[in-house]
């Protein structure tokens, strides 16, 4: 099992910072994908529980399922179909006042589906890279430092 642990301090409100995080569909404006959608309105609110957001990067597509939802502090979600060689894929982002700004934690763990020690540890930087530069982008895009 392979764990990526990110976290990232934005100065902006717990609230703020959630609403914007957790708008899927706007991810297309920060997290560097080229398109992001709704598969599935989850309920009671379109971006909580069973939501399937939809993330693309040229061909290649990702649905994640929300399955966890408690504004604003945490949610988790898992892959349910598409995206890159892994499986049983489980990430949670966790929210956190810290004064005037919000810390987030947004942190996953999967298997390869490429049984080749090499493949599991470049797929782990991977995410972590990813995980990185959509967090730097979404402080880009919103929350820049003032």
């Amino acid at each position: 099992m392979q764990h990526v642990d990110v976290t990232r301090r934005f100065r902006a409100p717990l609230q703020q910072v959630w609403d914007t995080y957790t708008d899927h569909a706007g991810w297309k404006n920060w997290a560097g994908f080229s398109k992001s959608w709704l598969e599935k309105e989850g309920a009671p609110h379109r971006n909580g529980v069973g939501c399937v957001r939809g993330f693309a990067n040229g061909p290649v597509e990702v649905f994640e399922e929300v399955v966890e939802w408690d504004p604003p502090r945490r949610m988790a979600y898992r892959i349910v179909r598409g995206g890159l060689p892994m499986k049983d894929h489980f990430g949670e982002v966790t929210f956190e006042a810290d004064g005037d700004a919000t810390v987030v934690r947004w942190r996953c763990r999967f298997d390869s589906k490429i049984p080749l020690p090499g493949f599991a540890w470049a797929m782990r930087a991977f995410i972590d890279r990813f995980f990185r530069q959509a967090l730097e982008g979404l402080a880009r895009k919103h929350f820049p430092d003032r």
